[in-house]
C-alpha cells in the first residue's frame, strides 16, 4: 500500500485584512518621510551609480506584492532629476512615531518580521526616534 503524503499549504505571512487597512492609510498619507536602515543604505549605495543615497528618503507610492514581497515602497531621495527607481520592503524603513499611521506600520513590520524569522529570514526591524 502506497501512502500519499498530504500537501499542506504553507502558512501565510501577512494578514490580508491588516494589509488592506494599512495600504489605505498609507496611500492617504503619501508622501511620507522615512529613514532607510544602514544595511539598506549600503546596498543602495553599492547598486546606484548616479543617485546620492541618504538616510532620509520619501515614500511616494506603496503597493502590495503578495505574501512573498509584502508591502513595497517607492523611494525618492533629494534629487530632482532622478533616473533610477528604488523599491524596498516597508520593513527596511523607519518612520517617525508621531505619524498618524505609525502604529499600524510598526504592527505590520513586527508581524511580518516575526513570520519571516520563523521561515529562516534575518530581517531586522527599523527604528526611528
Amino acid at each position: 500500500m502506497i501512502r500519499q503524503s498530504r500537501i499542506r499549504n504553507p502558512p501565510l505571512i501577512d494578514n490580508r485584512d491588516q494589509v488592506e487597512r494599512l495600504l489605505g492609510k498609507l496611500t492617504e498619507s503619501l508622501p511620507l518621510s522615512a529613514l532607510v536602515t544602514p544595511a539598506l543604505m549600503a546596498t543602495l549605495c553599492e547598486r546606484s551609480s548616479t543617485t546620492k543615497i541618504t538616510l532620509d528618503c520619501t515614500v511616494t507610492e506603496v503597493m502590495y506584492m503578495g505574501d512573498e514581497g509584502g508591502v513595497m515602497c517607492h523611494l525618492t531621495f533629494d534629487e530632482k532629476d532622478a533616473t533610477e527607481v528604488f523599491l524596498t520592503s516597508i520593513t527596511h524603513l523607519a518612520f517617525d512615531r508621531r505619524l498618524p499611521v505609525a502604529r499600524e506600520i510598526a504592527a505590520y513590520q513586527k508581524h511580518r518580521i516575526k513570520r519571516l524569522r520563523r521561515g529562516g529570514s534575518t530581517v531586522a526591524p527599523a527604528t526611528h526616534s
